[in-house]
């Protein structure tokens, strides 16, 4: 009786040390307690995919306790932008997500505030872009685009959720230039989020949606919507039947950055903090899981890397603004 008892206490000891060793380690993994994304678009667009598929890796590995989300639609991103400027102060604790518009728009003056008025955490991911058109359109490839763009450049509107001269305007610019059309006589209707401009297709509005692979590729999936091409330097492997547009005889290829920035004046060792983090993301199975389903590419651009690399875009796309005639 003795012995079973000795033996009993031990196993609740023994079992209370796990229990503790167990919490300690889930403590240890966890890096932050919680992590709010201000989303500066309407639901459905890549914007709000990135931070949600985001939040979804960092929770569901443990790396952070909880997240939160926001969406603050506006003024292209400039109001979401705003915000955080004004009340840095009491978000400390907020990243919100971008992506190349901030340069594209701040060079357009579309907000007066650029990146370098925040602090920047890190770009995170690569998103190519794509055309794509109704399952029942008679487009079927990117030649018949070409061919009824050249033959009646009004009858082929194409729909984005940017303002004109955003990135969603340059990419079918970019690919009507390449295939010897004129990128001026792009017919571009603009909506506010990706879920609208989509909405906007399906309701025969535009003939055509130029958008990110990762906000089509549910909907590809789903049978609502072809897409004719991606715009990447050859086929994805996540998604091997999707064409490229080069490979379809147009020579265009482009990449949408997406990231992270924080309020102005954030603490270092929170600016620190948020790029340990997210580098620890890459690592987990739950990342590999939104990433694949989105046909994301990892792009780890941390802190000041990611500074030089957005002044090097800006230079790039202001060039090819004004050589476009958007600027």
């Amino acid at each position: 009786m003795a012995l079973s008892l000795t033996r009993r206490l031990a196993a609740l000891v023994c079992g209370a040390a796990l229990a503790a060793s167990s919490s300690v380690m889930a403590d240890d993994h966890k890096m932050l307690d919680n992590i709010h994304f201000l989303i500066p678009g309407g639901a459905g667009g890549g914007w709000d995919g990135t931070a949600r598929g985001t939040g979804e890796a960092l929770t569901g590995s443990g790396l952070v306790g909880q997240a939160s989300y926001e969406n603050m639609s506006g003024g292209g991103g400039g109001k979401a932008i705003g915000f955080l400027i004004e009340n840095a102060d009491s978000n400390h604790g907020t990243l919100m997500v971008n992506s190349t518009p901030i340069v594209i728009r701040s060079l357009v003056g579309r907000f007066p505030q650029n990146f370098r008025d925040l602090t920047l955490i890190s770009g995170t991911i690569g998103d190519y872009a794509t055309l794509v058109v109704k399952t029942d359109s008679d487009i079927k490839t990117m030649s018949d685009f070409v061919d009824g763009f050249k033959k009646d450049p009004a009858n082929m509107a194409i729909a984005g959720g940017s303002a004109p001269g955003s990135m969603d305007h340059l990419v079918p610019a970019m690919i009507v230039e390449a295939a010897g059309g004129d990128p001026l006589d792009v017919k571009y209707v603009a909506y506010d989020a990706g879920g609208k401009a989509m909405a906007g297709l399906l309701a025969g509005e535009t003939a055509v949606l130029s958008t990110g692979f990762s906000e089509a590729v549910a909907l590809a999936e789903a049978g609502e919507v072809r897409i004719l091409a991606v715009t990447a330097p050859e086929r994805l492997a996540d998604y091997p039947d999707v064409p490229t547009v080069r490979e379809q005889g147009i020579d265009t290829t482009f990449v949408n950055w997406r990231g992270f920035f924080a309020a102005p004046g954030l603490p270092e060792e929170k600016r620190v903090k948020y790029i340990a983090t997210l580098e620890a993301m890459y690592d987990t199975p739950e990342w590999e899981a939104v990433r694949a389903r989105n046909g994301w590419v990892n792009i780890f651009n941390p802190g000041y890397k990611f500074y030089g690399f957005l002044e090097k875009q800006e230079e790039v796309i202001g060039g090819l603004m004004k050589k476009l005639g958007f600027l």
